[in-house]
C-alpha cells in the first residue's frame, strides 16, 4: 500500500473516530472564548463611545439652535446690516465692485439657467462681473456657453467667457485661475455659484451689507433651497439630512465661533480673505472647507445667513450620490490628516476656537458621524446575533439613535413620516461615506484625490419626449450592460451579510435585533440592485 493510501486511511479513521471533529470544536471554542468574543466586546465598547461622542454633539447643537430661536439672535442682530442705499453725489461708486464666478463642467442641461440668473441679479451694472469659468471639454457645450455669453454681452452685461489650457486642480484652479485676471484687481468681493445654482435677483443687495460695515467678516454663506426635492424618495431623505447641515450645524457654526464649512457655492467672499488664507488650493476635493479653516486661522469671521436661499438641484440618480458623497467624506477627512497641526501650532485664534475645529467640526461630524454608523448598525450589532454572550445595553441600541434621529428629523417636518426611509437609507450610505473616510484619513488607494463632477440633469425630467426622433431599440446586450451598470456588489454583499444575521436571530436570538435587521436588508438590497433614485432612459 502505498504512501498516499495510507494517509488517506488515517485520516478516514480519525474522523471515523471523531478526533478530528472534537480537535476542530475544541480550537473554535477557544477562538471564540479567546478572541472573538473578547475583539467583538471591545468594538462595542468603541461603536458605544462615539455613539455618546455623537449623541452629545447633537445634543449641543439643539441646545444651542434652541436658544438661538428664543433669543432672536438673527445675523442682522450680531452684525451691522444696513440696506445699501443710492448716493446722490457718489453715484453707483457707493456700490462696492463684485465679482460672480460660475464654474462649469460640461453643464449643458444647466448652463443657460445659471447664467441667466446671474446675469439677472439686481446690482449696478458698472459694479459687476459676471464670470463664466468654462472647463468643458465637450467642443459642442464649450461653443453653447460661449454662444449663451455673447447673447448676454450684448444685452449689456458685463460678462467674461474664460478657459484655460487643461483642468488642473479641478474646480479649485479654475477659481484660482479666474482671480488672476487683471480686472478682478478692481473687484473687492467675489461670490461663488455652481453650474445648478440659481440666485433670487436681491441675493446681493442682501449679503454684501455685512461686508460693508462689518470688516471682520471674510464670508457670508446662503442657505440651499433644493428645486427637485420632490423628485423621488432619495432626493426627499437628502433635503431631510441637508436641512439639518444648514439649519443647524452651519447655524450653531455661526452663532458660536463665526465658523463654520464653507459650502462651496451660494457664498460671497471678501477677497482679501482669500489672498491673505493663501488662495485656492487644490491639494484635497474639499477645495471650499480648506479656505474656510485657513481663512479662519486668520481671524477672519463667517456668517450664515438662513434667510437668503438660492436654489439648487439634489442629485437624483444613484450613480451621481455616490460620487458625491465619496467626495464629501473622503475631502474632509484628508483635510483633517493634513491641517491637525497647522491648527494645534496656530496662534491667532484662541483654545476653544481650535477644540471646536478640531473636535467638533473635524472629529466628530466629518469621522466619527461616518465610522460609527456603519461599523455599529451594519457590522457590530449584526453580529452580536451570533455571540448572545456579546449584550449591547439598550440605550446604545435604541435610546440614542432614536434621540439623534428625532433631532434630525424635525428640521424637515413634512418628512416626518420618512424617517425610517431616512435611517435605512443612511446607514446604507454610511458604507460608502465610512470607506471614504478611511481612504481620505490614510491617503490610502487612488480615490483620494477622485474628482467626478455630480450630474446634473437640470429640468429634463420635465421635458416632453421628442416624438420626431427615432425610436431605437436598446439591443440584448445592451439591456444586459445596463442591467449590470444597476447591480452594486458592495451593498449586495452587505444585504446579504445582514439578511444571514437576521435569520438567525429570528430563530435562535432573545434581542429582536431581527426587526431592524430584516429593514436593513431590505435597504441594501433596494439600493444594491438600482432601484433607488431616478432612472433616465438614454436619449
Amino acid at each position: 500500500m502505498d504512501l498516499v493510501s495510507l494517509i488517506s486511511e488515517a485520516v478516514f479513521r480519525l474522523t471515523k473516530d471523531g478526533v478530528i471533529t472534537q480537535e476542530l470544536g475544541v480550537i473554535w471554542r477557544q477562538m471564540r472564548e479567546f478572541i472573538l468574543i473578547p475583539t467583538l466586546k471591545v468594538a462595542v465598547f468603541l461603536c458605544l463611545t462615539m455613539s455618546v461622542m455623537l449623541f452629545i454633539e447633537r445634543l449641543y447643537m439643539g441646545v444651542v439652535i434652541l436658544i438661538v430661536k428664543l433669543s432672536g439672535r438673527k445675523p442682522e442682530k450680531r452684525y451691522k446690516w444696513e440696506e445699501m442705499k443710492d448716493d446722490v453725489e457718489l453715484g453707483n461708486s457707493n456700490y462696492p465692485m463684485v465679482l460672480v464666478q460660475i464654474p462649469m463642467y460640461n453643464e449643458k442641461e444647466v448652463y443657460q439657467l445659471s447664467i441667466g440668473a446671474a446675469c439677472a441679479l439686481s446690482w449696478p451694472s458698472d459694479r459687476i462681473i459676471i464670470q463664466v469659468l468654462d472647463d468643458s471639454t465637450d467642443p459642442v457645450i464649450k461653443d453653447l456657453v460661449e454662444i449663451e455669453c455673447q447673447m448676454w454681452a450684448s444685452k449689456g452685461i458685463n460678462i467674461k467667457y474664460e478657459i484655460r489650457r487643461n483642468r488642473n486642480g479641478y474646480k479649485a484652479g479654475a477659481l484660482k485661475e479666474g482671480l488672476k485676471h487683471s480686472y478682478v484687481d478692481m473687484c473687492d468681493f467675489v461670490t461663488i455659484f455652481d453650474a445648478d445654482f440659481q440666485p433670487d435677483p436681491d441675493f446681493l443687495y442682501k449679503s454684501i451689507p455685512y461686508f460693508v460695515h462689518n470688516p471682520e467678516v471674510g464670508l457670508v454663506q446662503a442657505r440651499w433651497k433644493f428645486v427637485n426635492a420632490n423628485e423621488c424618495l432619495m432626493t426627499r431623505v437628502q433635503e431631510m439630512s441637508l436641512n439639518y447641515h444648514f439649519r443647524v450645524e452651519q447655524e450653531v457654526g455661526s452663532s458660536t465661533y463665526a465658523f463654520f464649512g464653507f459650502n462651496g457655492t451660494a457664498g460671497v467672499w471678501r477677497i482679501a480673505a482669500i489672498r491673505e488664507a493663501g488662495g485656492w488650493k487644490d491639494r484635497t476635493t474639499v477645495e471650499d472647507m480648506d479656505l474656510a479653516v485657513r481663512a479662519s486661522l486668520k481671524g477672519w469671521k463667517f456668517v450664515y445667513v438662513g434667510a437668503i436661499k438660492v436654489k439648487s438641484e439634489l442629485p437624483s440618480t444613484f450613480k451621481a450620490f455616490r460620487y458625491q458623497q465619496h467626495r464629501w467624506s473622503c475631502g474632509p477627512a484628508n483635510l483633517f490628516r493634513k491641517m491637525v497641526i497647522e491648527i494645534i501650532r496656530n496662534q491667532r485664534v484662541d483654545l476653544w476656537q481650535k477644540v471646536h475645529v478640531i473636535y467638533s467640526f473635524f472629529l466628530v461630524r466629518k469621522i466619527i458621524a461616518h465610522i460609527v454608523t456603519f461599523s455599529f448598525y451594519c457590522v457590530v450589532i449584526p453580529t452580536c446575533v451570533f455571540f448572545p454572550e456579546v449584550v449591547v445595553p439598550i440605550w446604545g441600541v435604541f435610546y440614542v439613535p432614536t434621540i439623534i434621529t428625532v433631532l434630525n428629523a424635525i428640521e424637515t417636518p413634512r418628512s416626518i413620516h420618512l424617517v425610517i426611509f431616512w435611517v435605512l437609507f443612511e446607514n446604507v450610505m454610511s458604507l460608502h461615506r465610512s470607506k471614504g473616510t478611511l481612504i481620505g484619513i490614510l491617503e490610502a488607494g487612488g480615490r483620494v484625490n477622485e474628482w467626478v463632477v455630480t450630474e446634473k440633469l437640470g429640468d429634463t425630467l420635465l421635458k416632453p419626449k421628442d416624438n420626431n426622433k427615432p425610436d431605437i431599440k436598446s439591443s440584448k446586450k445592451s439591456r444586459f450592460s445596463a442591467f449590470r451598470e444597476r447591480l452594486h456588489l458592495l451593498e449586495l454583499g452587505m444585504g446579504t451579510y445582514i439578511l444571514v444575521c437576521a435569520c438567525y436571530d429570528a430563530m435562535f436570538g432573545k434581542y429582536w435585533y431581527f426587526v431592524y435587521l430584516f429593514g436593513q436588508t431590505v435597504a441594501f438590497y433596494v439600493m444594491g440592485f438600482g432601484y433607488v433614485g431616478t432612472l433616465i432612459p438614454p436619449s
